[in-house]
């Protein structure tokens, strides 16, 4: 597909998130209209392919003549979806850089998930985490609704990071405890969109994590994790072989060493992390979608409009 939305650098020198977010979807669906995925164009909020069966009396002719595909019109009844966003704030989020960090990636791409998702008038809620839940709004479709959102991942935009002091006395992040609780509230089968790292300590509390999913997946929600990192330094320890202190940005625990002595190592291990964690979604069919926060933000708003789809 080809690119037609603002760069990274653009996008990180605008102040007002709910102008940069409509800028990104204009973006996007221009790019579609220009790529070989015309059938997820600015019409797919009206339409859906034509299955055997179905009525040729909705048959929208006009698509056919420009597509060369059959598609029936699709009424608001069927169209309307309802969406959580849940974004993980956790300490590990804020890395590697203000302004260039994981949470800002998935802020931005927050906003522009609302955007595209209020003008197909589906509903969207937000939900915030870290040690427990901190926000969850309401799932509305309004307009109003969604520049309450935005305001929302403005203003955890110009956060700053948490001081060391108060990280040493937050708990871990519990993403397990979170999703559990999120899979009860939720009443009606819904889309469930994840913004995370997932980086959690030790294999016991990955384990908690993946049953957490699958507990949303047994109430019959789809789910799209989009697994959130800064593959240079997290997957491939891409630092300069001089040494180093090396601080977890959760605990504020420190320890000194040369990225050369431990890089393999490293590498073996989060490709074992990466691996399982794709496996276990898979297994559960979670779309798990591996994103960097150096890449633009196509691949997000493209991986939506595919689970949207599943999501019907």
């Amino acid at each position: 597909m080809a690119s037609t939305a603002l760069d990274l650098a653009a996008v990180r020198s605008f102040e007002n998130l709910e102008l940069l977010a409509r800028q990104l979807v204009d973006g996007f669906i221009t790019g579609l209209h220009q790529s070989p995925y015309h059938g997820f164009s600015v019409e797919f909020s009206e339409h859906r392919l034509y299955n055997p069966g179905d009525s040729t009396r909705h048959i929208d002719w006009k698509v056919f003549a420009r597509t060369d595909k059959v598609f029936v019109k699709r009424y608001e009844e069927e169209t309307n979806l309802r969406a959580h966003l849940l974004l993980d704030v956790s300490a590990s989020m804020y890395y590697p850089a203000p302004g260039y960090d994981k949470l800002h990636f998935s802020l931005v791409a927050a906003a522009a998930l609302t955007t595209l998702l209020q003008r197909q008038r589906d509903a969207v809620g937000l939900v915030t985490f870290a040690e427990q839940v901190e926000l969850q709004t309401p799932v509305r479709s309004t307009t109003a609704h969604r520049h309450t959102l935005l305001l929302t991942l403005q203003q955890l935009l110009e956060r700053p990071a948490p001081a060391a002091a108060t990280r040493r006395a937050t708990a871990a992040t519990d993403v397990a405890g979170v999703l559990h609780t999120i899979a009860q509230q939720i009443p009606k089968r819904s889309l469930v969109v994840i913004f995370s790292d997932m980086l959690r300590r030790g294999a016991q509390e990955q384990e908690a994590a993946l049953a957490a999913l699958q507990h949303l997946r047994h109430q019959h929600h789809e789910v799209l994790l989009f697994h959130v990192l800064d593959r240079a330094t997290e997957s491939e320890f891409a630092f300069q072989d001089r040494p180093y202190i090396f601080e977890d940005v959760e605990t504020g625990q420190e320890i000194r060493l040369q990225p050369a002595q431990v890089r393999e190592q490293y590498r073996a291990a989060m490709r074992r992390f990466e691996d399982d964690l794709a496996l276990r979604c898979g297994q559960l069919k979670i779309d798990f979608v591996p994103v960097d926060v150096r890449e633009p933000f196509e691949k997000v708003l493209y991986a939506y409009l595919i689970k949207r789809g599943k999501a019907r």
